[in-house]
């Protein structure tokens, strides 16, 4: 019987020598092939097609012909025992061939393929499970997303002051900024840098970006040559090993250790240091997990970095968001003779994703990091500026009364949604959590023996299309371990009532 996609064949294949996505990956990694987990689902659902060495990895693994595969040729599909079998040459049909290897399809026409930069570039936080629930969604299905960190779709709304600001000033705004930003916007970063005890800081030490997303791929690219290594915590927030794969360094992951409630593992920190490399970041508050690094951790980083003359850049978009009356401390104020680049933004703390208004602030020992500050210059010119009217609120925003202190005590909203969903999940038998104490996140813990699970993406996509919940699993964070998942606890208490309700429903049966 002909396959007639790619996905087909590839799926028949699989089937027939009883491998699974797994079974690819790890094949992959033992042959030191580049295959990641979004890649081969990707593959199987018809999304891409691989690159002609791939097919050919392929082949080799699932022993079929790599032509046959590709839908070049009708010969050599596998027969039931899993050998190839050269009969089928005369009783295959002519396929339609849905790929090109070389540039080329049968017809002869040039494709287009997406850069190889980007093969080892994940971002599961939108990825193939999100994918899915588009899918269900246009199929007329409600979904409940669990998935990003998103506060307008569960009532937060941006303070009035805010809202009138921005129109006040909305007709000087209809050209561009400077590059790094409104003087006013970083005057009042600076202002704010300072009460964070950030030393050597400058109105021109200051970028603003859209979003702190664009400036960490300024950074990444502005830093790293092909082979550089930086240390990026696991699990991550997915964006930071993407931006520094696709800029050509090698991200390494040093743990984050759930049982000492998600902090670095110093010691695994300091062992995975080579002489290439060149910084270390860190996610304080932490996304996914929520955890809130305290001073004497982050002095053992800096040490850390002090040791090596390492840059540490240092990702703080969550730091108004800390509950139980403790302190973020920004880690630039312990590091006055290091190069750090420390990023905010107003995204979370003021509820406003949508404005995209990020900034980064450059501070310590800048001396030695002249030239790396000129690539950051130029790379700012290049996209000429961040988006003008969000830039003219970041005065009102940091100034004066702030609205979100009211969220994070007992009564507000997210401190009672964290309690509820904690307690809630930690009670479904083989689900365990550490309780946050920043940001809106949760990251449990799966008894994988108890539910049997290998694939943890399989577990979201299951639970996606059983009880329409949409979760990011914890591969999608960089946790090589398929026992994680992360959950957004914005929605309202009774949201999550009826969400908790059905996730413990579906650990009651699932079985993978």
């Amino acid at each position: 019987m002909a396959k007639e996609t790619f996905a087909d064949r590839l799926k028949y294949a699989m089937e027939k020598q009883g491998k699974k996505q797994v079974d690819l990956i790890r094949m992959a990694a033992e042959q030191g092939v580049k295959l990641g987990k979004s890649q081969v689902s990707q593959y199987v659902s018809g999304k891409t097609i691989p690159r002609a060495d791939i097919f050919r990895f392929l082949g080799e693994m699932l022993e079929v012909d790599a032509d046959w595969l590709a839908g070049r040729s009708p010969a050599r599909e596998p027969d039931a025992s899993g050998e190839k079998n050269d009969a089928l040459e005369r009783n295959v049909p002519e396929q339609k061939n849905d790929s090109t290897v070389g540039g080329e399809n049968m017809q002869g026409l040039r494709e287009f393929k997406k850069s190889t930069k980007l093969d080892n570039v994940l971002y599961d936080v939108r990825g193939p499970v999100v994918d899915e629930a588009a899918r269900m969604e246009e199929a007329g299905m409600q979904i409940l997303k669990l998935n990003i960190g998103n506060p307008a779709p569960f009532g937060f709304r941006t303070p009035d002051e805010v809202i009138y600001d921005m129109r006040q000033q909305l007709t000087e705004c209809e050209g561009y900024s400077t590059a790094n930003g409104l003087f006013s916007a970083r005057k009042a970063i600076m202002q704010y840098a300072q009460l964070k005890g950030i030393p050597n800081v400058s109105i021109e030490d200051i970028y603003t970006g859209n979003g702190v997303s664009e400036l960490i791929n300024l950074c990444m690219s502005a830093l790293l040559n092909d082979g550089d290594e930086i240390l990026i915590p696991s699990p991550d927030y997915p964006l930071w090993t993407a931006c520094a794969t696709l800029a050509g360094g090698k991200a390494v992951h040093y743990i984050c250790d759930e049982q000492a409630e998600w902090y670095p593992d110093i010691e695994d920190m300091k062992r995975k240091i080579t002489d290439r490399t060149k910084a270390i970041v860190i996610i304080n508050p932490n996304n996914p997990t929520g955890a809130l690094y305290p001073r004497e951790i982050l002095q053992q980083i800096v040490d850390i970095a002090r040791e090596h003359q390492l840059i540490l850049f240092s990702d703080e978009i969550y730091d108004r968001l800390v509950m139980d009356g403790e302190e973020h401390v920004s880690i630039a104020s312990l590091a006055p003779d290091l190069f750090c680049v420390t990023f905010s933004g107003l995204s979370k703390s003021h509820m406003i994703a949508g404005f995209r208004i990020g900034w980064m602030i450059l501070s310590g020992n800048k001396q030695i990091a002249r030239d790396y500050m000129e690539g950051l210059k130029m790379l700012s010119n290049m996209r000429l500026c961040s988006n003008v009217p969000a830039q003219s609120i970041v005065q009102t925003a940091l100034g004066g009364h702030q609205s979100v202190k009211g969220y994070l005590v007992p009564g507000g909203r997210i401190y009672d949604q964290r309690e509820f969903i904690y307690k809630a999940l930690t009670d479904i038998p083989g689900i365990s959590a550490v309780k946050p104490k920043a940001a809106f996140y949760l990251f449990p813990k799966i008894d994988v023996k108890k539910f049997n699970i290998t694939d943890d993406e399989k577990f979201a996509l299951d639970l996606l299309r059983d009880k329409r919940i949409l979760l990011i699993h914890g591969g999608g964070f960089n946790w090589k371990q398929p026992d994680h998942f992360r959950v957004v606890y914005l929605p309202r208490v009774e949201v999550l009532k009826e969400a908790a309700a059905s996730i413990a429903d579906f650990f009651s049966y699932y079985h993978q």
